[in-house]
């Protein structure tokens, strides 16, 4: 004969002692709990004071004056003409930094996608100055290449019998545009290799065996698979260069036409003092560079989409 046990079964007894299904999940959110108040305490509630704050025409030399205005400040912001200059100059140093960067990219990202000796070394080195702390990498920029008398750029120049201009004062939005693109190019590399190393080696050897081409692989193949990519690059890099308040400080102070929306918030809130108006700003800022990340996150959501339904 053999024993069979009967089917272990939920009684009334057993369900009375299992918690609710709300407290266990809660039960498991709660290792989260301190981090997110953290994450609310040090980023949630200084925006809403910001957002408060820019209601009211608010000068730290007489604070006693301040006084409620409603929009007064939002529509000083997008009237004023130095702020419009500034919102301009933004969009200039953000199109070309971003542009140059996805371009300069997707060059290096072809190259090492190939097998070649010393790749890796190659690689690690390319990567190096998306790793530079950004006042380091423009300060490197203003003295060490810049530099009018002792700089590199101008010591090659000497050598060859060209030029000794001084790049800053000459080409002021350049020079700064030049510093960002050298140190965001690799960001866009990273980005663009990721999708290279993601494609379908079956369909390319396919096209092969057809007859086609590099350059018909690269037109009809390898850039409508980076369409995802270079989208994530493009809005990636929109969101930091927007908000981008180093290189502007460092390498021109603002001066010669460079002052970029973050560093016309330094100069109404730290020079002028003017915490309404800087806070206005700031909230159109932030208000901006969440859009782009919306879209951002969605191009990112679609392309862990794609993977998925690969896999």
């Amino acid at each position: 004969m053999t024993a069979t046990t009967a089917p272990l079964t939920r009684t009334p007894a057993r369900e009375a002692r299992r918690p609710p299904a709300r407290l266990r999940a809660w039960a498991t959110r709660a290792p989260l709990l301190p981090a997110l108040v953290f994450l609310i305490a040090v980023t949630q509630l200084p925006f809403v004071a910001t957002l408060v704050i820019s209601f009211f025409d608010w000068n730290a030399l007489y604070p006693k004056a301040r006084r409620f205005t409603g929009l007064d400040n939002y529509r000083q912001v997008l009237t004023d003409a130095d702020l419009r200059h500034s919102v301009w100059t933004t969009v200039l140093l953000t199109a070309a930094v971003v542009l140059a960067s996805l371009v300069l990219g997707l060059v290096l990202a072809l190259l090492l996608d190939r097998r070649f000796r010393g790749r890796g070394i190659v690689r690690t080195l390319l990567i190096a100055p998306f790793l530079v702390v950004p006042v380091a990498a423009a300060l490197l920029w203003k003295h060490v290449l810049y530099n009018p008398e002792y700089g590199l750029l101008n010591g090659l120049s000497h050598y060859v019998g060209g030029p000794q201009p001084d790049w800053i004062s000459r080409t002021p939005l350049l020079a700064v545009e030049v510093s960002l693109v050298w140190q965001w190019t690799p960001f866009m590399m990273l980005i663009l290799l990721a999708g290279l190393q993601s494609r379908d080696q079956q369909q390319i050897e396919a096209a092969r065996v057809d007859g086609a081409g590099d350059w018909q692989i690269f037109v009809h193949l390898t850039l409508p698979h980076l369409r995802r990519y270079l989208e994530l690059g493009v809005l990636l890099g929109s969101v930091y260069i927007v908000q981008n308040f180093d290189a502007v400080f460092t390498i021109t102070s603002g001066g010669l036409g460079t002052a970029n929306l973050p560093y016309t918030v330094y100069q109404s809130f730290y020079q002028a003092h003017e915490n309404g108006l800087a806070s206005a700003a700031g909230v159109l800022v932030v208000i901006g560079s969440l859009v782009i990340a919306t879209f951002a996150l969605r191009v990112v959501s679609s392309l862990f989409r794609e993977e998925v339904s690969r896999a």
